[in-house]
């Protein structure tokens, strides 16, 4: 290869990328979140500085299922998602992922930065239920439920679109070769193209097994506030940097 072709390779290994340039589209994406309280102080170590938790103590625990994803295939993602706000702008900051598909765990924690490890969550409708499981070494370590399509959301999925183009935000740690921090960033990124084509609530139960390598039970539920379900289809573009540990430091 000369320095040409290299340089254009959207990814390694170099005989055969894991994943291409993007832009990436997401056909009929279907997210099952259910939101809850819990303990402030423990939200607030969980959450890097300069983002703001929440003062309700509200986390977002999700269940993504995409089956239609451009270069990257069909999986399904588990993880946490914190509402915190960053210079006054309300933003989503996500602490863990979990999901079944090498391609996005690769880009995801190489491009934007996201915290993706392997594992096996999956959602699926059993009878009237939405059931959401997520599986980590052998062990169940988060189940959720919630009621089939049972209401619409308020405000409809104008709301629900409006909703989707909030800032969401990421703690992006990539070492140097010698093993300091090469890249220590929080990294933005807001989806686009978004057409939501349902959007429901509903009463929902969630329940947290802990685990020491998938350690979603360390935000325990004090109250669950309720489910949202919605499917639709969205771009994720690249994203931006909001603040650069190594670079921005106060000395």
């Amino acid at each position: 290869m000369n320095i040409d072709q290299i340089l254009k390779l959207p990814s390694m290994p170099a005989a055969c990328p894991s994943y291409p340039l993007g832009p990436y589209r997401f056909i009929n994406r279907e997210y099952m979140i259910i939101t809850y309280e819990t303990d402030h102080d423990l939200l607030r170590a969980a959450v890097p500085e300069p983002l703001v938790p929440n003062a309700e103590g509200h986390v977002l625990y999700e269940w993504i299922r995409m089956p239609d994803s451009s270069g990257f295939g069909d999986y399904t993602e588990s993880g946490i998602v914190i509402p915190c706000t960053f210079e006054g702008e309300v933003v989503n900051y996500t602490a863990q992922m979990y999901l079944d598909d090498e391609p996005p765990i690769s880009a995801g924690r190489e491009i934007w930065g996201f915290p993706k490890k392997y594992a096996f969550p999956k959602l699926s409708v059993n009878s009237d239920t939405l059931t959401g499981t997520l599986n980590y070494a052998g062990e169940l370590v988060a189940m959720g439920t919630m009621a089939y399509k049972h209401q619409a959301s308020p405000g409809g999925l104008e709301a629900m679109n409006k909703a989707m183009t909030k800032t969401s935000c990421v703690l992006k740690v990539i070492p140097n070769f010698d093993g300091k921090p090469k890249i220590c960033q929080l990294v933005a990124f807001n989806l686009t193209d978004i057409s939501i084509k349902g959007s429901w609530i509903s009463p929902a139960r969630l329940q947290l097994i802990p685990h020491v390598n998938a350690p979603v039970a360390d935000l325990p539920i004090k109250k669950v506030i309720g489910g949202k379900h919605y499917i639709g289809d969205l771009t994720l573009p690249h994203g931006r940097v909001l603040f650069d540990f190594v670079k921005d430091q106060k000395p």
